[in-house]
């Protein structure tokens, strides 16, 4: 097995439960080792950097040392908005003025030679793509997908370095080998207001419509994303769009590890996918359950 430092992040272990659930299912399937980090502190998603972006980075880089202390050099991060706070932080960290200021508040050294990933980017590496594909007993087929990258896996991308910030690919690509039908849509980079979610809450459910709409235009059954905020909207709130008056929505919204490990051939409740406020177990039902041959 291969081992990284594992950064699981506030919402997996509370709304995004299900998030962690399938995440480990798979990870195991996989060969895939993750070691979480002992004592882990929130990275301050979504508010604490527009507040105060010093302790923002602060709670980053006590998490970075963490890791370091590991004695591993690959900290995976399945939580898009963790993500983007790690990388803004390791960003810059290579301004050394800003990297003192950074080490002054995190009480220390911040390490610099850490490799920051999105499980996404792990699970697609082209070896384990094909143990992947291998793997697969299951595959989705009939299953038409809208693949959801949200507004901050690919950018700015000269901090994120990870596929195109306009029209990514790697998601769609993995849902191409688990079987599924990828459908075209102008959605995928699009924001859900997440951040916005507390605050200006109508906001939020015009822009989450609005995806949900674009999704249902382009024929697709489900949504698929990789990231918990971006879940929590689009899965959560379709009961709040229908009592406002913003569509009639009942679009399954899944993370990429649900399918995954539905194609894997592992239980849903083993995945958390009955945990889903709107029904995400009827639209596998037209996925064939019979192996492949």
């Amino acid at each position: 097995m291969t081992a990284y430092a594992y950064y699981p992040g506030c919402s997996l272990h509370g709304t995004g439960i299900e998030y962690a659930k399938s995440t480990n299912a798979v990870c195991r399937v996989l060969g895939i080792e993750l070691k979480e980090l002992e004592d882990w502190n929130c990275c301050g998603a979504s508010s604490a950097h527009t507040v105060n972006p010093w302790l923002g980075h602060g709670l980053v880089a006590r998490n970075l040392k963490l890791a370091a202390a590991t004695g591993l050099k690959d900290v995976v991060l399945p939580c898009t908005a963790c993500y983007a706070r790690f990388k803004e932080t390791t960003h810059a960290l290579g301004d050394p003025a800003v990297a003192a200021r950074i080490e002054e508040v995190a009480g220390g050294n911040v390490p610099r030679d850490l490799a920051i990933e999105p499980l996404l980017k792990i699970v697609v590496e082209p070896a384990r793509m094909e143990h992947l594909q291998a793997s697969v007993v299951r595959p989705l087929k009939g299953l038409k997908v809208a693949p959801y990258y949200g507004c901050l896996l690919t950018r700015p991308p000269d901090v994120t370095h990870f596929d195109d910030p306009e029209d990514p690919q790697t998601l769609d690509q993995l849902m191409r080998v688990l079987g599924a039908e990828v459908v075209a849509w102008p959605g995928k980079t699009a924001c859900c207001g997440s951040n916005l979610a507390l605050t200006r809450t109508d906001i939020a459910l015009d822009l989450s419509h609005q995806l949900l709409a674009w999704a249902e235009a382009a024929g697709a059954d489900a949504i698929v994303t990789a990231c918990p905020m971006c879940h929590s909207n689009l899965d959560t709130r379709q009961g709040q769009m229908r009592r406002s008056g913003r569509g009639d929505h009942q679009m399954a919204v899944y993370y990429f590890t649900e399918l995954m490990g539905v194609a894997l051939g592992l239980g849903l409740s083993e995945l958390g996918i009955p945990k889903h406020l709107t029904d995400a177990v009827a639209p596998l039902t037209r996925v064939p359950a019979e192996a492949r041959s």
